[in-house]
């Protein structure tokens, strides 16, 4: 395989760059997981080799499939270049790992930083930032490179107090003890350097993309982002400022489901309990409704279904479906404004013990807001990996006002005003109970006067 026409420059340099320990701080779907599937198989095809390596990325399904591009290689490798120094194509492989000639082999291996220990030999860790403890994770790899092999850190970021930006600006601009190599790679630096000619080349015919050329891809890609901070730091190499957001980024990584949780969308058991919070939206907002289920300690999300320019009719219908369900305990209505009505007409039909409608005030959001956060730091709430879901619970800030007063505010995109990130913390608040809507002001009960 000639890699000299096969990969772009920055690929490149990753392949021929042998360092110990090198970082790759870079944008989202670049090709770089696949550059480094292609370097690990070519130097476990050369005669010499005697270590293992072992791939962590942030789930099992993706280490499953960097270790499916790494068997793809394999059997390329072995068909093209036999007389060049190689020992040959994958001995044999199974579900976790893929063997060689020479009898080393390349694993996978869960996200869990406990697997590492006790292995000799390169260490992958892909998508470093996204593993649920990535500090933990470096302290029980790096010891099993002291007889040989190298560690290779590929990543997006996850926030400014993330352990993979501390990496990063330690061996930047602190001093870099541990003598990394540090590549940085941005969607701008990858469109300079050929990636949307290769891009272009793996899509269907038809596709929007074909037309543009890079400047207009550039916009293409952060237009669709969620937001600026979003396209920043999935492409741009520049990590969201965890003080800016009331919620961290790594707090929102512990607790998002994995490909391994099956579907999310699916209860655990008919007996747990459910909750639902709902924020209507104003003309330009959407209304969400988020349901949540128990487990034990945890409230795992089961649905979240989002409005837009929707009748009012057509939203009270949605809520009907939520409040039919049999197990729903209770559910927290957003009534201020237009949603005054929509809680009084449920709660006239499921009685305010089961229905709630909650004026937001500074004190009452204020009430949401850190319930909320506590269960995002403890890890005891799951949410699904959504780029707009984050984006909605990152962007909401605390600020200080005048005379010390509490706001938590959002700027207003066009996916919204923070409604999702509200919906969730009403939900959240019904579960808790009645401790947690202590100081709202909640709908008074009325005689009936509407007949659904």
């Amino acid at each position: 395989m000639g890699s000299d026409s096969f990969f772009l420059p920055y690929q490149r340099a990753w392949i021929e760059d042998k360092s110990r320990i090198k970082i790759m701080e870079k944008s989202r779907q670049i090709g770089m997981s696949w550059t480094a599937a292609y370097s690990l198989v070519r130097e476990h095809s050369l005669s010499g080799g005697r270590l293992d390596s072992w791939v962590a990325s942030r789930d099992e399904t993706q280490a499953r499939l960097f270790l499916a591009d790494c068997a793809k290689f394999a059997d390329i490798l072995g068909t093209a270049v036999r007389d060049f120094g190689f020992s040959g194509v994958a001995r044999d492989s199974s579900a976790n790992s893929i063997g060689f000639a020479n009898g080393t082999r390349i694993w996978s291996l869960s996200s869990n930083a406990d697997a590492q220990a006790g292995k000799r030999g390169t260490r992958v860790l892909d998508e470093f930032a996204l593993h649920p403890e990535p500090e933990r994770l470096y302290a029980i790899a790096y010891p099993g490179i002291t007889w040989g092999g190298r560690m290779e850190i590929i990543s997006t970021h996850r926030g400014s107090g993330n352990f993979f930006k501390r990496l990063v600006d330690e061996a930047r601009h602190g001093g870099n003890p541990k003598k990394v190599s540090l590549h940085r790679v941005t969607l701008q630096d990858a469109l300079e350097q050929g990636f949307l000619g290769k891009l272009k080349a793996a899509l269907p015919e038809g596709h929007e993309v074909l037309g543009m050329d890079e400047g207009e891809y550039f916009d293409y890609v952060k237009n669709s982002c969620a937001d600026e901070e979003s396209f920043l730091q999935e492409y741009m190499c520049s990590p969201a400022d965890d003080s800016a957001g009331f919620v961290g980024c790594d707090c929102i990584s512990r607790c998002l489901y994995r490909p391994e949780d099956g579907n999310w969308r699916a209860a655990e058991g008919g007996a747990n309990p459910l909750f639902l919070g709902v924020d209507v939206g104003r003309s330009r907002d959407l209304s969400v409704f988020w349901l949540l289920e128990r487990v034990g300690d945890t409230l795992y999300t089961r649905e979240i279904s989002a409005l837009e320019n929707v009748p009012f009719s057509h939203q009270e219908a949605e809520l009907h479906r939520f409040l039919r369900l049999p197990n729903l305990r209770r559910a927290l209505i957003d009534q201020s404004g237009l949603g005054r009505q929509f809680a009084e007409r449920a709660a006239e039909r499921y009685g305010g013990a089961r229905v709630g409608g909650v004026t937001f005030t500074a004190g009452v959001k204020e009430a949401l807001a850190y319930p909320l956060k506590a269960r995002f730091e403890d890890a005891k709430i799951r949410i699904p990996d959504d780029i707009e879901v984050i984006a909605d619970i990152r962007s909401v800030r605390k600020e200080v006002g005048a005379g010390g007063t509490l706001r938590f505010c959002a700027e207003r995109t066009s996916d919204g005003h923070a409604d999702r990130f509200w919906a969730l913390a009403l939900a959240v608040s019904a579960a808790d109970g009645a401790n947690s809507n202590a100081g709202m002001e909640l709908l008074e009960k009325e005689a009936p006067r509407l007949v659904w």
